[in-house]
């Protein structure tokens, strides 16, 4: 079988929800956005409603309306885009909750879907989305005049526990939802790493449910074996792949693996990158492929049959440094050509 293997293993992801929200006295939601991070939003989904979640958030309308039917009636998705125009019907029909984001949304949801439940995300300094003081100042009394499930902003330095910008997002968010009845929402998994004074009454634990950092205690979620097709002795002299980038000095055993950027990953891995043999490193030779990667397996005393790039011996943070990146950006893009299974 030429497929590779992505798993994703139910109960260390629920393991790591049960954590974070544990770390303090708030309700903890879940962020299930481009598809659980690339994990599978339905089966992740279901499980973390199953663990207790009762909070879900993803970034565009439509992703909530398949988390709806997902899900059914019951769990609150909130949707980070807010009520962007035309999304009314989704809106209605998925009963899902947009986080405005400022005086056009509410004016547009208000006219819209009167009644309807929705949240308030305020800007505190990122830049991203949000309402700022001024406009918030404009609206406050209104908005909360109407309820609003939730009222959030994000931090933009919270994996950097240290930064000064921490401090002076959370005062400007106490500042500007000071007095309100509203749940209040400030941490995503880098801010419930904070502390209790970055809580408030909602966190929304992300990146750290499917094991990645900030969350360095966090249990491995996602592991993913690659099947080798082809081994083959390069003799010195000989060279391996695209550009000629890799040329044999010694008598070398060398193993074509079924996947490559086409399947996330990165032509920039390469010279870093390694797989593992059962307890034996081997590492990339040459570029990586649009659907094949070759590795040095001369040292192994049998020809493997998979090969291991992601899971007990190596995390998506180090895939991601070997691509100057992050683990976010490695697990949404993992491709759709892995077989995912999953398990508990």
């Amino acid at each position: 079988m030429a497929q590779a293997r992505l798993s994703i293993d139910l109960s260390a992801l629920c393991a790591n929800w049960h954590a974070l929200r544990d770390m303090g006295r708030a309700e903890a939601g879940a962020v299930v956005k481009a598809d659980a991070y690339g994990l599978g939003a339905p089966r992740v989904s279901q499980a973390l409603a199953e663990a207790g979640a009762r909070r879900f958030f993803v970034a565009i309308a439509e992703e909530g309306a398949e988390l709806r039917r997902v899900l059914g009636p019951g769990p609150e998705i909130s949707v980070f885009s807010g009520h962007m125009e035309g999304d009314a019907a989704l809106i209605r029909a998925a009963e899902l909750t947009p986080m405005i984001n400022s005086i056009d949304q509410m004016l547009r949801h208000v006219e819209a879907l009167p009644g309807h439940p929705f949240g308030i995300q305020l800007d505190t300094g990122m830049n991203r989305l949000g309402m700022e003081a001024a406009e918030w100042r404009a609206l406050r009394e209104i908005a909360l005049a109407q309820g609003p499930s939730l009222v959030m902003s994000h931090l933009a330095c919270a994996d950097e526990p240290d930064h000064a910008m921490n401090a002076h997002q959370l005062r400007v968010f106490e500042e500007m939802t000071s007095g309100i009845e509203a749940p209040r929402s400030l941490a995503a998994t880098g801010g419930t790493l904070l502390g209790a004074a970055y809580h408030f009454d909602v966190t929304r634990p992300g990146i750290g449910l499917y094991g990645g950092l900030p969350y360095v205690d966090a249990r491995p979620v996602a592991s993913l074996l690659l099947p080798v097709i082809q081994v083959r002795d390069v003799a010195p002299g000989e060279s391996v792949g695209y550009g000629n980038a890799w040329v044999a000095r010694t008598p070398s055993r060398v193993a074509t693996l079924n996947a490559g950027y086409a399947d996330g990953i990165h032509r920039i891995m390469g010279p870093r990158a390694a797989l593992w043999a059962g307890e034996t490193r081997c590492r990339v030779l040459g570029r990586i492929s649009m659907d094949s990667l070759a590795v040095d397996v001369t040292a192994l005393d049998h020809d493997p049959e998979v090969m291991e790039l992601l899971g007990r011996h190596q995390s998506v943070d180090t895939l991601a440094g070997w691509a100057g990146s992050i683990g976010y950006e490695i697990l949404t893009s993992l491709g759709a050509r892995y077989a995912r299974v999953y398990t508990r």
